[in-house]
C-alpha cells in the first residue's frame, strides 16, 4: 500500500511540475501533496525511476530549494533543432497583424494591440518576442506601468527594410458611406422622359 501511495504522489508531483513549467518550491509541492517536505526526495526518486524505466527524456531535478521538470542533456541537440525549426516557421496571419500594428504605432502595449485587433494577443506577442521580431521598449509612465513593445533590428532584416521609414504607406480608408456619395455624383439628376 505504501508503494501505491508513493506512485500516486509521484504522479501528482509530475503533473504540478509539468503544468508550472518552471522551478516549484519544495514546500509548495509538499503542501499540495499533503506531506512533510522531507518526504519529497523519495517521491521524486520514484518519479525519476519511472522515467528511467520508460527510457524517457525527462527528469525531475532539484534546483536549490525547488524542483523542476527538465530534459536529459543527451537530448539537447534535438531540442535545439526543434526550437530553430519553430523560429523559421512561417508567420501566422495573427502574427503579421500584430507586427503591422506595432511597426506603424510603436512603442505600443499589449492592450493597445488587443484593442486594435479586438482579440487577446498575449501569446502572439510572446511568440514574436521569442522569435526576436519584437522586444520590450520599457514601461509607459501611466497607471500600471505597462510594458511597451517595438520592432527589432531582426524585424528589419527579415522584411528587408533598412529602417522603419521604408515601410509602405498605409492605405487610406474611405469612411462608411463614401461609396454612396461617389455613385450619386454619377447619377443624372432631374431627367425626364420628354428629353
Amino acid at each position: 500500500m505504501e508503494h501505491t501511495h508513493t506512485v500516486k504522489m509521484a504522479s501528482i508531483a509530475e503533473a504540478v511540475l509539468f503544468a508550472c513549467g518552471e522551478p516549484v518550491p519544495s514546500e509548495r509541492i509538499a503542501e499540495v501533496l499533503g506531506i512533510d517536505a522531507r518526504e519529497l526526495p523519495d517521491i521524486m526518486d520514484c518519479l525519476n525511476k519511472r522515467y528511467e524505466e520508460a527510457g524517457s527524456g525527462l527528469r525531475a531535478k532539484p534546483l536549490g530549494k525547488s524542483w523542476q521538470l527538465c530534459t536529459e542533456k543527451e537530448f539537447a541537440p534535438y531540442i535545439r533543432a526543434a526550437m530553430e525549426n519553430k523560429k523559421s516557421a512561417p508567420l501566422s496571419n495573427a502574427a503579421m497583424e500584430v507586427l503591422t500594428i506595432v511597426a506603424y504605432n510603436q512603442p505600443v502595449t499589449k492592450s493597445f494591440i488587443e484593442h486594435v485587433r479586438g482579440i487577446d494577443s498575449s501569446s502572439v506577442v510572446n511568440t514574436l518576442v521569442e522569435r526576436e521580431l519584437l522586444e520590450e521598449a520599457g514601461r509607459l509612465e501611466i497607471p500600471g506601468r505597462p510594458i511597451a513593445y517595438r520592432t527589432t533590428e531582426n524585424f528589419l532584416r527579415c522584411f528587408e527594410l533598412s529602417s522603419l521609414g521604408d515601410l509602405p504607406p498605409l492605405p487610406i480608408l474611405q469612411p462608411p458611406g463614401a461609396e454612396a456619395d461617389i455613385s450619386e455624383k454619377n447619377t443624372p439628376e432631374n431627367t425626364s422622359e420628354g428629353e
